[in-house]
């Protein structure tokens, strides 16, 4: 198998069919690394290819990886990268790399491990919606499995070794992604992410760190592993996702209570131009989308359902748009092809839902 099999699926975490959706996406990620052998920033690149020359047959025969993909950053072009950074299979670090890096995916993509990346592994798994717990319990059954095949840096006062301090202990960082428009159009989030930062945890752009909130993503996770068990911080993200949910399905009633007339225009333009437009940059795409998706949720837009927004908010990213086009596409290109198949998208959603019976309200 190879990356293009993916494009044939929206992946296992965004499988979700709940009604209200507003956490999108579970993750668990663990850092782990091999008993003497120096962090990868500090291993020259000979020992970061022995390490991965080694781990890549062991991890592709661990049973939660299969059916497995397992690729070298040094195969993979800058387009597939880009892929696999927009399916968060990899992180921005990891996309820079070269010989001697590699990752591991289990075809669902519900599981995938890092190799040389910050740490020797970097092990992750994603679940669609609110499952953190499920989400740990297969990282731990998949951690035991890697552990069989290798051997990892532990210290019994300190718990797993790491290249970053914040991640040495439990080397865990449970994290939600979040889709809050409601808070963001009641102008309420500023204060919630300076509330969150002042607990202790992070809270960041749909791409991870350094990035930007586009189309109301916000991920939260925690900072620190040392001196927690990983149940307690499993149990402390999910307690505060669940009142962040509660939180926004508030300001959504208040929105629909105090900004009728308001909510109805801006979930309206929102359809209106991905219906109509021509041209649509990435971040025009994510915020019209995000608002749609809002419109979906509320019932305020029954045409679509929102499965179509979500594979439409992965398939029109820059990477996925030019590898379905078969092409690199420059930027105004890019723009034209993507509100040409949004157009495609809804059109096609469109008349799926009038086939189950259902019309715009």
């Amino acid at each position: 198998m190879s990356i293009d099999t993916l494009l044939n699926n929206t992946g296992a975490w965004m499988s979700s069919s709940d009604r209200d959706q507003i956490v999108i996406t579970s993750r668990i990620r663990l850092a782990r690394n091999l008993k003497e052998y120096a962090f990868p920033g500090w291993g020259g690149q000979e020992e970061r290819v022995r390490i991965w020359l080694n781990l890549r047959p062991r991890l592709a025969r661990v049973p939660l990886l299969q059916p497995e993909i397992d690729v070298g950053m040094d195969e993979l072009d800058e387009l597939d990268k880009q892929i696999l950074l927009e399916r968060h299979l990899i992180s921005r670090e990891q996309a820079e790399k070269g010989k001697g890096s590699g990752l591991i995916i289990r075809s669902d993509e519900a599981v995938s491990v890092m190799v040389n990346e910050e740490d020797h592994l970097r092990i992750q798994v994603l679940a669609s919606g609110m499952d953190l717990r499920g989400a740990w319990a297969l990282a731990d059954e998949l951690d035991s499995q890697i552990e069989a095949v290798t051997e990892y840096a532990f210290s019994p006062d300190l718990g797993y070794l790491t290249s970053c301090p914040t991640n040495v202990g439990t080397g865990m960082r449970a994290s939600v992604m979040m889709h809050l428009p409601g808070l963001v159009l009641m102008e309420e989030i500023n204060p919630i992410i300076k509330g969150l930062g002042k607990i202790g945890l992070t809270v960041r752009g749909l791409w991870g760190e350094g990035t930007e909130a586009t189309g109301n993503m916000f991920q939260v996770s925690n900072q620190m592993t040392l001196g927690e068990k990983e149940a307690e911080i499993v149990g402390n993200i999910e307690q505060i996702a669940q009142e962040i949910v509660e939180h926004e399905k508030n300001a959504r009633l208040r929105l629909l209570e105090k900004k009728e007339l308001y909510l109805h225009d801006h979930v309206g333009r929102a359809y209106g131009i991905l219906t109509h437009a021509h041209l649509l940059s990435t971040k025009e795409a994510l915020d019209l989308l995000s608002d749609l998706r809002l419109g979906v949720d509320m019932g305020i837009v029954s045409a679509v359902d929102r499965k179509t927004v979500d594979e439409l908010l992965m398939l029109t990213q820059p990477g996925h748009l030019q590898k379905m086009e078969g092409r690199i596409l420059k930027p105004k290109d890019r723009d034209r092809i993507r509100a040409k198949r949004v157009r495609e998208g809804l059109s096609r959603g469109e008349k799926k839902q009038r086939k189950h019976g259902k019309s715009h309200e």
